[in-house]
């Protein structure tokens, strides 16, 4: 098996992805006519079956008093997410999204009991953002759509590999093609999802992504782990290769 096989698993369609940047989002930027601020931690309390973002932010922020002024209790806002490789590779940005539309009260006005006022998103347009290009999402596929099943775990399993297995990602340059490691002087897990781990192959002044397709897609979080094993199997039994270093 080589990274050229048919990958595990249908691609991530673009509503795939938003949702999956939106499920894993610990802080994100919301843009009003008034302000910019960033909400970190639990700013983005839910993404509904239905795609309708809820927010949850401090009763006492700018943000809910704006809402609060707006005329007919709506206020236009853009919310501004980054999808940040958790491990130190170069150019760390693998994607951004891009939501607009009008945050509304979600139930009756009034103060939670946290001290918190939750708000309901009404979404008019969605934008990803990847290094193959921007593509707008509609809101009926974003409502479809449901994050990669490791969407909640990729940071730390990508983490754990780096820090605490860095022999194995380099067992795993073994399925990569030997020609695409020409030139290559470090090499980083940069994502994981469902469908299999991509490296990230770094030149001296360049880096190039490929996918290693697990032998079957990732149904659940709990099978990601045979699934690498298996990847690690398949690896050892290539024929030894050099071996290049992950880290510095």
């Amino acid at each position: 098996m080589t990274a050229d096989d048919v990958c595990a698993g249908e691609e991530a369609s673009a509503a795939e992805q938003v949702r999956t940047v939106l499920a894993a989002a610990e802080s994100f930027t919301v843009v009003t006519d008034g302000h910019t601020c960033d909400l970190v931690g639990g700013g983005l309390h839910s993404v509904g079956g239905d795609g309708r973002l809820l927010l949850r932010v401090p009763a006492d922020c700018r943000l809910a008093g704006e809402v609060a002024l707006a005329p007919r209790g709506t206020l236009a806002v853009v919310l501004k997410f980054t999808d940040v490789a958790p491990v130190a590779v170069r150019d760390r940005v693998r994607s951004r999204v891009t939501v607009a539309g009008w945050l509304a009260p979600q139930g009756a006005p009034g103060c939670e009991e946290s001290g918190t006022v939750t708000f309901r998103m009404v979404t008019a347009h969605v934008a990803l953002e990847t290094p193959a290009g921007a593509v707008t999402v509609g809101l009926d596929e974003l409502a479809l759509a449901r994050p990669d099943v490791l969407a909640l775990h990729e940071a730390a399993m990508l983490t754990h590999l780096v820090d605490d297995h860095a022999d194995v990602v380099a067992l795993l340059t073994r399925l990569v093609d030997p020609p695409l490691l020409q030139g290559v002087v470090r090499v980083w897990p940069l994502a994981m999802d469902r469908r299999g781990i991509t490296l990230r192959l770094e030149h001296p002044h360049s880096h190039r992504d490929v996918l290693l397709p697990f032998p079957a897609p990732v149904r659940d979080p709990g099978d990601a782990g045979d699934r690498v094993r298996e990847l690690l199997a398949a690896a050892r039994a290539r024929r030894r290769g050099s071996r290049l270093p992950s880290r510095p």
